[in-house]
């Protein structure tokens, strides 16, 4: 697998990840919807126009999708997502790997989020809901797709943990995952063979809670889901011998 696709090259995960791939000799075709300057091999469109997709997908052996647009409301994700996924089976890609969340999960388990637990439903979040529903249609394909569900990231100079301030109980916990070990995660389900089909946790060993973070305020009453956000990440592990560079946080 060494000519890849990745979406969401500008992003947080994207734009930290995409430098990782080319310095280990990948072939790294990018598509972005305005010319920029990059060492990846540029390819303008845009996910929303299926148009633009075929040249976007041709010739490559994967592609990693990352590209994601936040909206509450109105989720184009989920569109997007399944159009690029036709384009890369019409083409002949051999890999597809989708970058979820941990926020599909429900927060009651009363015990680590797994892989095959019962989803949220997310009525009052469209992009939550469409992430789960992209990940239903996704593994419905003829393809083969691998789906990493990826904790709190962080590092690198990313700078939107501080935006956390303030919002969650002091006691809740937040499980980080630092972008070096997206980057690793990413690449072993890329030349992993045999994980057709599967999805996987992606966090570090020891999460912290808000308090820790010096991101809180005082609370009014209990934590109601200790377990909120916490996932096990032992199938990763288990499966493809995954080996944390991050084992816990560190601050920068």
């Amino acid at each position: 697998m060494k000519k890849v696709l990745v979406t969401g090259a500008t992003g947080n995960v994207g734009s930290r990840f995409v430098p990782r791939l080319l310095a280990m000799g990948y072939d790294v075709r990018i598509l972005v919807r305005h010319a920029i300057a990059s060492a990846a091999e540029v390819v303008i469109g845009d996910l929303n126009d299926a148009g633009t997709l075929p040249a976007a997908v041709a010739g490559v052996d994967a592609v990693i999708h990352i590209a994601a647009a936040y909206d509450p409301v109105n989720d184009t994700n989920f569109s997007a997502s399944l159009s690029l996924a036709h384009a890369a089976i019409a083409a002949g890609v051999q890999r597809f790997i989708f970058v979820s969340t941990a926020r599909v999960y429900r927060p009651d388990y009363g015990r680590p989020a797994r892989e095959d637990d019962r989803l949220a439903t997310h009525e009052d979040n469209a992009y939550f809901a469409g992430k789960i529903a992209t990940e239903r249609a996704l593994l419905s394909l003829e393809i083969d797709t691998r789906i990493l569900r990826l904790g709190f990231v962080y590092g690198d100079g990313d700078d939107h943990l501080a935006r956390m301030k303030g919002i969650f109980h002091p006691d809740a916990k937040l499980h980080m995952i630092h972008h070096k070990d997206v980057a690793q995660a990413l690449i072993v389900l890329l030349n992993t063979d045999g994980l057709n089909g599967e999805i996987f946790n992606l966090g570090d060993d020891a999460p912290v809670s808000f308090k820790e973070l010096g991101l809180s305020t005082p609370a009014t009453e209990p934590l109601r889901y200790p377990f909120e956000g916490i996932m096990d990440t032992s199938k990763l592990r288990d499966r493809t011998g995954f080996r944390l560079l991050v084992p816990t946080y560190q601050k920068e």
